[in-house]
C-alpha cells in the first residue's frame, strides 16, 4: 500500500507550496517555508501521513510520520 504524503516544496516563481504526494497542483502557497511547513504538518498530522519537507534545490531536507509509519520505533510498537 502506498504512503500518503504531503509536501512543502519550492514554488518557481518565488515561495513555497503544500502539495498532496503525486499532485501537480498546490493545497496552499505561502511565501515563508516556515508558513508552508506549519500549514503541512497541520495537515498531515489531521490526515496521518507522512510530512516530506523539500530544500529550494528539491532535496529532501527532512520528514516526519504522523500516523502509519511502515518502521516506527522500537518503543513505539
Amino acid at each position: 500500500m502506498p504512503r500518503k504524503t504531503h509536501h512543502v516544496v519550492p514554488n518557481a516563481e518565488g515561495g513555497w507550496d503544500v502539495k498532496g504526494g503525486g499532485s501537480k497542483r498546490a493545497i496552499k502557497h505561502h511565501e515563508r517555508k516556515t508558513d508552508a511547513i506549519d500549514q503541512a504538518r497541520g495537515i498531515s498530522i489531521n490526515q496521518k501521513s507522512e510530512l516530506v519537507i523539500h530544500n529550494k534545490d528539491g532535496k529532501i531536507s527532512n520528514a516526519d510520520s504522523h500516523g502509519n509509519d511502515p518502521y516506527p520505533p522500537k518503543d513505539k510498537r
